[in-house]
C-alpha cells in the first residue's frame, strides 16, 4: 500500500522548503460565510515558530514528495489547577497540512501523534491547539480521536488601518515603559494570568516586540508624571498597558476568498472617503490583491473603573503607530479571552473579527500526585461562568 511508504521525519530548510510552500498554498481553502486569513510566510516556512524557545516542524513525505506538515512549540506557562496557580511546561500544535489527495489515509493522525511523542521526550505535561468552531475535520482528529478536550474560546479581533490617524485625547498620558519596567509590571500583574508565559522577558526583548506602553489620565496624584511608572509600587487609580508584536517583518496576511458584502463595503467606503471627505468615513483598506502586514497586540491589561477608556485610546495609539509604518502594515490583530470583557474596549471590525475559537488541550503526563488524567482536565475545562472567566494571556510568538 502506498500509506506503508510514507515517511514522517524533521523538516530539512536545504531540501523541504519548496514542497512545504507548494503544499500550504493547496491547503487554503477556508469558510465561505464570512472572511478568512490566510497566512504567508514569506519564504520562511518556519517563521511561526522561528521565535519560540523550543520548536519543531515535521513532515510526511511519499515518493520524495511532501504530503504533509505539522508544527509544535514547548514553552512554560501559568495554568489555573485546583484553584491554584501552577507553572506548567505546555506543547503548542499548530500548522497541520495534509494534501487534499492524501486525505483520509491517517496522515494527519500520525503526525500528530509524532508531535506529541516530540513533546514527551521534552517533559510536557500539556498539549494544546487552535482551530476554528466550525473546523469539523480538526475536531473529529484531536477530539474523538486523539482525546483532546475543550479548554477555552478566545475572541479573534481584527481592526483595519486607515490613512488617518486617530485623535487622542489631551487629559491621556501614553507612556512607553522600558524592558525592565514593562518586565516588572506584567509580572506583577499578570503572572497569574492563564497561560502567562514563564520567559516575557524574552518576548520583551525580542527584535519583533515593539514596545509596551501604558496610559493614565493627567493629573493625578501619582510617580508617573515623573517617568517612572509604578515607583515605590504607587500606582494611578485607573490605567491601561498592551504591547505590540511587530509581524510585518516575518508574516503577512492574505485574504481568501472575500465575500460580496466585504468587496462592496471596500469599494464603497473608499469612494465615500474620496467624495465627501468631511463625513470621515471608516474605509477598509485595499488589501484584497498582495499580502499586507499586520500588528499583534498582546498582553493587554487595565485597572480602575476608567481602565476601558484608557485601553480604546491605547488602541488608537497603536492604529496611529501602524499607519506610519512603511512595510504595508494594514491591520491590527488581537486575541482575547472569550468571555473578555476587554472586547466592549478594543476597537474592531466585525466583518474581519472571529468571535470564538477553539482551544483544545490533553495532559500527557500525571502529576506527582497521581491523579488521573481525567480529574486533571475537569480542573482545567469546568465551565466558569462570565464573571468568574479567567483572562487569557495569548503569546505573539504563535500567532
Amino acid at each position: 500500500m502506498a500509506f506503508e511508504k510514507i515517511k514522517i521525519r524533521s523538516y530539512d530548510s536545504q531540501i523541504d522548503k519548496i514542497g512545504v510552500e507548494d503544499l500550504q498554498r493547496r491547503c487554503e481553502v477556508g469558510p465561505l460565510d464570512h472572511v478568512f486569513l490566510f497566512t504567508d510566510t514569506m519564504g520562511d516556512p518556519i517563521s511561526r515558530i522561528r521565535n519560540s524557545p523550543i520548536y519543531n516542524m515535521l513532515v510526511a513525505e511519499l515518493n520524495n514528495e511532501i504530503i504533509g506538515v505539522i508544527q509544535g512549540s514547548i514553552k512554560v506557562v501559568t495554568l489555573h489547577i485546583s484553584s491554584k496557580n501552577h507553572l506548567a511546561k505546555v506543547g503548542y500544535i499548530l500548522g497541520l497540512r495534509v494534501a487534499p489527495v492524501h486525505r483520509r489515509k491517517g496522515i494527519a493522525l500520525s503526525l500528530a501523534r509524532n508531535m506529541e511523542e516530540w513533546f514527551i521526550s521534552h517533559q510536557v505535561d500539556y498539549a494544546y491547539m487552535a482551530t476554528e468552531k466550525d473546523n469539523v475535520a480538526s475536531i473529529k482528529l484531536f477530539v474523538n480521536k486523539l482525546g483532546y478536550v475543550k479548554f477555552r474560546t478566545p475572541t479573534i479581533l481584527v481592526h483595519p488601518v486607515n490613512n488617518r490617524p486617530f485623535h487622542l485625547s489631551s487629559s491621556v498620558e501614553i507612556m512607553k515603559l522600558n524592558i525592565e519596567q514593562a518586565e516588572f509590571v506584567y509580572r506583577k500583574f499578570m503572572s497569574s494570568t492563564e497561560f502567562f508565559p514563564h520567559d516575557i522577558n524574552r518576548i520583551l526583548k525580542n527584535e519583533l516586540s515593539s514596545g509596551t506602553w501604558v496610559a493614565y489620565f493627567r493629573g493625578h496624584d501619582d510617580e508617573s508624571s515623573n517617568g517612572v511608572f509604578g515607583l515605590n509600587g504607587r500606582f494611578p487609580n485607573s490605567w491601561a498597558m498592551m504591547s505590540v508584536w511587530k509581524s510585518t517583518e516575518v508574516l503577512k496576511l492574505r485574504v481568501g476568498k472575500p465575500t460580496f458584502s466585504c468587496t462592496l463595503y471596500a469599494k464603497s467606503s473608499r469612494m465615500m472617503e474620496r467624495v465627501l471627505p468631511c463625513l470621515r468615513v471608516q474605509t477598509l483598506p485595499d488589501f484584497f490583491e498582495n499580502p499586507f502586514g499586520f500588528y499583534f497586540i498582546y498582553g493587554v491589561y487595565r485597572e480602575g473603573p476608567s481602565s476601558g477608556q484608557l485601553v480604546r485610546t491605547l488602541c488608537k495609539f497603536v492604529h496611529n503607530l501602524a499607519t506610519d509604518e512603511k512595510d504595508d502594515c494594514k491591520v491590527i490583530v488581537t486575541e482575547i479571552g472569550g468571555y473578555d470583557e476587554l472586547k466592549l474596549h478594543i476597537p474592531h471590525w466585525k466583518l474581519l473579527s472571529c468571535p470564538e475559537d477553539l482551544w483544545c488541550i490533553k495532559p500527557l503526563k500525571l502529576y506527582e500526585d497521581k491523579r488521573t488524567k481525567t480529574s486533571l482536565i475537569n480542573d482545567l475545562t469546568k465551565n466558569p461562568t462570565p464573571k468568574t472567566t479567567r483572562a487569557l494571556f495569548v503569546d505573539p510568538r504563535e500567532v
